[in-house]
């Protein structure tokens, strides 16, 4: 093989890409039945197929589960919101350009919203609060809206509709520090479980113009605390001007495809801008009203980039918590299609996803499934033996297993959340 280029399988065959060329996510999307588009739709506006339904699912859930488990309590709240909502969060001011024209409902203008935290400030504002109950954590896996210009649109990467893991944390000023610290580490977390890594932090700072928020004070005490997070964190970091929030600086957690390209996928930011626009409060031990620090933080970003960097990550080979198809079955003739049956059946009993595969010779069958992670043939010897004979997605074969004692070892990977395929009894 020429130096310069590694192989690599496609559900249409062995090729060869140049190193660092990366694979496609919107080409191998397609080939691998996750997402399309359709002019009809619109551009920007993906749909998913159920191959990729299933990793979206996936995905959605393990991050619930995770913030669930951190202490997050989840809530809903609507994809619309009256201008007026905006105009205090002070989106319309200065984010106003990316958001979709106001539509009218009789006397009312409402906006599809381009942010969930105006909505987290309203419900945490709901009721009042004392210090007691603080940290207050609200998560959401919600929907939100940015009219992007056709330009710039691409696979799952730049979309329209996007679907944001977001959350927020309403804190007292003492508290605000630990609780962006411990969003860093949950993100990491969820990067080892997801098997990608982060390229580089970056303190995003405001830069010139008037699409920042003019509060000089503002940022030099958020900035200060973001600072101290990452410092506290032993996170190596670069600043760069231009790229905060309008509302207040933030951390980026940056991710490069295998060309080179940069993205930021997490982010967490300490914001004192939005607690004054809607006077929020919560009672301190001393019996008066103090005003909360609000914290934000998105562990994977919108569910569409994560997914993207996915694909291109793995080549499609996702791990195996997150295939689509987690156990595919190959009898080797007819006669040995009901013991195949008969172990799916097992295996969709035990949440796993499996499907048997009888069309076409046993050598096609096995390379159409060569990113399913397990493979199970089962041929006259193994059907009288009560055996499975096994291969692992990365080449390697198996001792012949007990149906049971399969299912138990792919159950407890797949329950790990792990990039191994298989460990020792």
């Amino acid at each position: 093989m020429p130096r310069g280029f590694v192989a690599w399988c496609s559900p249409l065959g062995p090729f060869f890409r140049e190193e660092f060329t990366m694979y496609d996510h919107r080409r191998l999307g397609r080939e691998l039945g996750l997402f399309d588009t359709d002019p009809l739709m619109g551009a920007g506006l993906p749909y998913w197929l159920p191959d990729g339904a299933v990793v979206r699912h996936q995905l959605e859930e393990y991050v619930r589960e995770l913030e669930c488990a951190a202490g997050y309590r989840h809530v809903y709240s609507p994809v619309l919101g009256k201008r007026e909502l905006y105009e205090i969060s002070g989106h319309w001011s200065h984010y106003s350009d990316d958001m979709f024209p106001p539509m009218r409902l009789g006397a009312e203008e409402v906006v599809l919203r381009p942010s969930l935290c105006p909505h987290h400030a309203l419900i945490y504002r709901s009721r009042s609060h004392s210090y007691r109950e603080l940290p207050l954590r609200i998560a959401e896996l919600g929907g939100m809206y940015r009219s992007e210009l056709s330009g710039v649109l691409g696979g799952l990467t730049r979309v329209r509709a996007i679907q944001l893991n977001d959350a927020h944390i309403f804190c007292t000023l003492d508290q605000a520090v630990e609780e962006a610290r411990a969003a860093l580490a949950l993100i990491a977390r969820a990067y080892a479980d997801l098997g990608i890594r982060a390229s580089r932090h970056r303190l995003s700072l405001p830069g010139e113009g008037g699409k920042y928020v003019a509060d000089p004070a503002l940022w030099g005490r958020a900035t200060e605390l973001l600072r101290e997070v990452l410092d506290g964190s032993g996170i190596a970091y670069e600043s760069a001007e231009g790229e905060a929030a309008f509302y207040g600086p933030k951390i980026d957690v940056q991710i490069e495809d295998a060309a080179g390209r940069e993205a930021t996928l997490s982010t967490v930011q300490i914001d004192f801008h939005q607690p004054e626009r809607f006077d929020l409060h919560y009672i301190g031990a001393d019996g008066a009203k103090h005003r909360p620090v609000m914290v934000h933080r998105s562990v994977i970003g919108s569910v569409e980039r994560a997914v993207a960097h996915l694909v291109e990550e793995h080549g499609g080979s996702f791990p195996a918590w997150l295939a689509p198809v987690q156990l595919a079955v190959l009898p080797v003739s007819e006669a040995q299609e009901r013991q195949a049956y008969d172990l799916a059946e097992q295996a969709r009993a035990r949440g796993l996803r499996a499907e048997v595969a009888v069309e076409g010779s046993l050598g096609a069958r096995i390379r159409a499934a060569r990113l399913v992670p397990y493979q199970a043939v089962i041929g006259e010897r193994e059907a009288d033996a009560g055996l499975v004979a096994v291969r692992l997605r990365d080449g390697r074969r198996v001792d012949p297993q007990p149906a049971a004692g399969l299912l138990d070892r792919v159950t407890a990977r797949v329950g790990a959340r792990g990039a191994e395929l298989w460990a020792d009894a």
